[in-house]
């Protein structure tokens, strides 16, 4: 899979991608609406270009007080993401090429208050999936909101998601339809934080290209 031209489809707006990016970025929205005053801080696993996360800080009128992370390893994505966040005058938005499953990538800056696992948990088997959800308990703060997306190719995993993230103390404030090829949710922390361990990967990611053929 290139993960760098699979960001095309971002750019078709009868493309699946581009609705399931608008989405996103309406509860990204409604997440820094509801944030209590003051600074904020946001993490993004597998950024890819940033366009969920930079295209709403570049308006939004807290975006300017979001210090975030962006976790990528696709270097030209990485590229774009920086580029977009430069030219979007958000000075406080770090992309980082790396490895987005290790926990080291967030130890200081975790626990947030907003946390984005898109296109994510479509990549990973379904018991990493459960693992990274319980890694959230760690990765967000008390109060925080996990934004989160999942093809609904069957077997449906999403309703599953929505149980172990609301095992785990998140309340689900918002869940795409089940038509929607791209299911899209966000999830509210009211548990107990737990520290994040260092030096631990929390999945393996695979590609839901291999995930389908096998």
């Amino acid at each position: 899979m290139d993960w760098h031209e699979w960001h095309n489809a971002y750019d078709s707006p009868d493309s699946y991608l581009s609705e399931r990016l608008a989405l996103v970025q309406e509860r990204v929205r409604y997440a820094l609406d509801a944030a209590p005053p003051g600074p904020l801080t946001a993490i993004s696993l597998c950024a890819g270009q940033g366009r969920d996360l930079i295209g709403v800080l570049a308006d939004h009128p807290r975006g300017a007080e979001v210090r975030a992370r962006l976790v990528e390893l696709d270097e030209r994505n990485v590229a774009d993401a920086r580029r977009a966040a430069r030219d979007a005058g958000l000075p406080r938005v770090e992309v980082v090429a790396g490895d987005a499953s290790l926990t080291d990538a967030y130890t200081d800056l975790a626990p947030a208050d907003l946390v984005l696992l898109c296109g994510v948990l479509g990549n990973i088997i379904d018991a990493d999936v459960e693992r990274l959800l319980d890694h959230c308990t760690a990765l967000c703060r008390t109060g925080g909101t996990v934004v989160w997306t999942r093809n609904r190719k069957a077997p449906d995993l999403v309703p599953r998601i929505c149980a172990w993230l609301e095992e785990r103390g998140f309340e689900r404030l918002w869940v795409s339809e089940p038509s929607r090829a791209a299911s899209v949710g966000a999830h509210r922390f009211t548990g107990e934080n737990r520290q994040l361990p260092p030096g631990t990967s929390m999945f393996d990611f695979i590609g839901y290209d291999t995930l389908w053929r096998t």
